[in-house]
């Protein structure tokens, strides 16, 4: 071989690496070689397939070593059906090594002795941690009523079984729950607004039959990272990859084409491309007319959509839904539009206006959505477009047509991009550009949103919901109640937090509110389940440790890809740390003998868990029919579905069956989500008085900072120039990994802030200075790096850092829970309900020590 010859692709570099798994059978099973030891010993070895759970989407198979009882290495798998899905495990799952056996793995159950915050504890039994805390509870419950306590989980995707345990007996306490998707900005509250359902993405196989994909504020490379080569592989294979984004990302560096727009400007340039692909007709009639409301009626003296039930002559169908809605639309008479049935006569009328007689013998004018659409995008020329986003009105022009001509389109929007106040306005507005183009529902097309294992992929009800749960949002906690909300407020306030699976005295410790509110005794009590030393444990009263992904079973999906996994124990729990299912039937025992029936009493605590999964799996519906245990235990089982060859395209059914929208969002009922889109078509025109009020009823651009920041405080506006953004860093999902010593060196064991170097000179800040980012609310401290390829008035700092390693500070204290109110105009847990706004931030810049 020559010199200078030899390449590895990612592909064959990971297989590589993974060689030592090759000795495990395609099967999944063990392979137990004996092997030699010291002096002669036998020394066991086996091979456990487990998963890799910390939320980043991936889902990763993992495959760990384990000699003599002790996990020596983690290996990638490369056992899934379709070879283009493996081989699965990055740096960060590989390296998890280091959390089992750090030394900041928590060992035993601990209760506070000192201040919150402080550290200061005793070790105590299991029997003594468990009757203090549910002692606690009981005596919090009966002074402010169970609804007062509030458990806070991480996304169900990444474990159904253990969380679940949780969730259920919070319903059978009575807490409230605070569902982990709109607390972590995941949820894109356009997808309900819009489509009527929580969330929705192509499965990455199918980016390989897209042929232009548009990524808006999605870095791929570094937050999809095991799927990424898939992106490089499709436009490998012709398609074009446009990368939108203030910053020039990794993901950027591979596109054919970056276009640096200013920060949350999307909606302008989005709206831009629509108003080219009206004016040229370069829209899908046949689509539009048949799955969406454009060809629906407007009336012109209330704004509302003209009902079936007002029109001389109309009547709404007796088998409408008390949930859906029949409208009206027009060709040549007025037509009722049944909400359920996907039928319009090609000559209805989407452009001009009518007048209609209603059955009180008024006449009222009425037009399409048309029209509105049409007369509402006349304001987004291309020279507005490029004054409000900095990209050129020729280019704005350019890439519309070219959207419109290369199918399938495939639009991506990042959860950066929509973790904004106008988060909501710029995904309808991005939606705009694969609806009118008839680019839903087929292979390779669509617009996808990748943020977190949120999606509950079959029925849970069985495990999950012994009795029906209540739930607050996130934000209501630190920001407290609204006049407009819709969520049950507690009618004592919060008194009690439970935490698991997450840090949130870090990651959502928004305007340093829940320090606050632990550090003056706001909350009660606090109790946490982690299996390391985390801020969060640092400020709880009871610390309870619990098992690792490897030291448990547990039942994994994500939405990335369709497949079930399971998390299988490569070794006893360390330690004294118990499963999670464990602890929580034993809090039930002590606070209702009858509430242990629910968790499998008198198994151990793997043996329940497994019972668990056979529940869910006999219960869980069409998506898990026929998926067996046994079957999981042997490897990955894809999910089922009614796409060729089960795959993962959105709205499929909808437009090849001509289904009715929204598809179901579990565990919702679908009457709690059909309301959202009460015509059973996609929608753009939302008539509900919070949408007028704003002057939000079609998508339009608002700039940032205007309704949010300035809004609080006017005098910000001149005072804090740069917007702060908190990116996912590579070395980190979220706050896991923050304390993972291989993951920390390659970062220089420090943080980092990152800026474009002419705002660094203007502020006198040179590379690898100690630098602080600030406003009225909080600080962050890390070294500059001066980035040419950053926008400016832009600071970047990589959020998940524990406070420990920022000297006591608390990244998100510069941020605010902004709760907008069309996020409150319907309250459905994790699907309608306020999102989290990390990046409507506004902050300065300095040298640490400058005043």
């Amino acid at each position: 071989m020559e010199r200078g010859k030899f390449k590895l692709n990612r592909r064959q570099f990971l297989k590589a690496s993974a060689a030592a798994a090759a000795l495990v059978g395609s099967t999944g099973q063990y392979f137990i070689p004996q092997v030699r030891g010291e002096n002669g010993g036998q020394r066991t070895v086996k091979y456990v397939r487990s998963v890799c759970s910390p939320n980043c989407t991936a889902s990763c198979g993992i495959k760990a070593m384990v000699v003599d009882g002790q996990i020596k290495a983690l290996f990638p798998t490369d056992d899934y059906p379709e070879p283009e899905y493996g081989p699965r495990g990055c740096l960060r799952g590989l390296s998890y090594i280091n959390m089992i056996y750090g030394p900041e793995r928590l060992k035993k159950p601990l209760i506070r002795t000192g201040e919150r915050g402080k550290g200061e504890f005793k070790e105590v039994t299991w029997e003594e941690a468990l009757d203090f805390a549910a002692g606690r509870l009981k005596e919090i419950a009966a002074k402010y009523g169970p609804e007062s306590v509030c458990f806070s989980f991480q996304v169900g995707g990444t474990g159904h079984v253990q969380k679940g345990a949780w969730i259920a007996l919070s319903t059978l306490a009575g807490w409230n729950l605070i569902h982990p998707y709109d607390k972590n900005g995941d949820l894109p509250m356009f997808w309900p607004q819009t489509f009527g359902v929580q969330s929705e993405e192509l499965e990455p196989l199918e980016w390989l039959n897209s042929r232009y994909i548009a990524v808006f504020g999605s870095n791929l490379m570094v937050t999809r990272l095991m799927d990424s080569d898939l992106l490089i592989e499709a436009r490998n294979r012709g398609a074009k990859l446009v990368v939108f984004d203030p910053n020039y990302s990794p993901t950027a560096a591979k596109a054919d084409e970056w276009i640096q727009l200013k920060a949350s400007s999307d909606a302008a340039l989005a709206l831009g491309m629509a108003r080219v692909l009206q004016e040229e007709k370069l829209y899908d009639e046949a689509f539009i007319k048949t799955f969406t409301d454009l060809p629906l009626l407007v009336r012109l003296d209330n704004m509302n959509r003209l009902r079936a039930a007002e029109v001389r002559g109309l009547d709404r169908p007796a088998d409408v839904p008390a949930y859906r809605e029949a409208f009206v639309a027009y060709n040549g008479r007025p037509l009722v539009v049944h909400p359920e049935k996907m039928e319009m006569p090609p000559d209805v009328l989407l452009e001009g206006e009518i007048e209609v007689e209603l059955k009180s013998g008024e006449r009222v004018k009425a037009k399409p959505v048309f029209q509105l659409l049409k007369e509402h995008l006349q304001a987004y020329t291309p020279d507005y477009v490029e004054q409000e986003t900095g990209v050129n009105g020729d280019t704005v022009v350019r890439l519309a047509r070219e959207m419109a001509t290369t199918r399938p389109l495939h639009v991506i929007y990042g959860a950066s991009n929509y973790q904004w106040y106008h988060g909501d306005l710029k995904g309808r507005a991005l939606a705009l550009l694969p609806v009118l183009t008839g680019n839903i529902g087929r292979p390779g097309a669509g617009i996808s949103t990748y943020a977190g294992q949120y999606k509950i992929r079959f029925d849970v009800k069985a495990w999950w919901f012994p009795r029906p749960p209540r739930w607050l949002p996130w934000l209501y906690i630190l920001h407290g109640p609204t006049p407009g909300m819709k969520a049950p407020w507690p009618s004592q306030g919060v008194k009690a937090l439970i935490f698991g699976w997450g840090n949130p005295f870090d990651q959502h410790n928004m305007a340093g509110r829940l320090r606050q509110m632990a550090e003056k005794g706001e909350l009660e009590f606090i109790m946490g389940m982690d299996n390391q030393m985390t801020t969060s444990c640092l400020y709880s009263d009871v610390v309870l440790p619990v098992a690792s992904w490897y030291e448990k079973v547990e039942l994994t999906t994500t939405p990335l890809h369709p497949y079930m996994q399971l998390q299988q124990p490569a070794i006893a729990p360390l330690y004294e740390s118990r499963s999670e299912l464990w602890i929580a039937r034993e809090i039930a025992r002590r606070l209702n003998p009858e509430f242990e029936k629910h968790f499998f009493p008198g198994l151990d605590e793997n043996a329940a868990a497994e019972k668990a999964i056979e529940l869910l799996l006999e219960t869980g519906g069409p998506p898990v029919a026929g998926i067996t245990l046994e079957q999981l235990k042997q490897g990955p089982v894809r999910l089922k579905s009614e796409v060729p060859g089960d795959r993962q395209i959105p709205f499929y059914e909808q437009v090849h069956f001509k289904r009715p929208f929204p598809p179901r969002s579990r565990p919702a009922a679908l009457e709690a989500t059909a309301q959202f889109v009460k015509s059973g078509r996609i929608e753009f025109y939302k008539e509900e008085d919070t949408f007028k009020t704003l002057g939000e009823t079609l998508p339009v651009h608002k700039p940032p900072f205007e309704e949010s920041e300035y809004a609080l405080n006017p005098a910000v506006k001149d005072k804090y120039t740069f917007v702060f953004l908190t990116r996912n860093s590579l070395y980190r999902v979220h706050a896991n990994f923050s304390n993972n010593v291989w993951l920390n060196e390659l970062q220089d064991n420090r943080p980092k802030i990152f800026l474009n170097p002419e705002d660094a000179a203007a502020k006198g800040i040179e590379q690898g200075d100690l630098v602080e980012a600030y406003n009225d609310r909080g600080r962050v401290r890390g070294y500059a790096v001066l980035d040419p390829g950053m926008a400016r008035n832009i600071v970047i700092f990589e959020q998940g850092w524990w406070s420990r390693y920022l000297a006591g500070d608390s990244y998100n204290s510069l941020t605010y829970p902004f709760i907008k109110p069309t996020h409150e105009v319907y309250f459905v847990p994790g699907i309608w309900a306020p999102n989290t706004a990390w990046n409507e931030a506004l902050c300065d810049v300095r040298k640490v020590g400058e005043s």
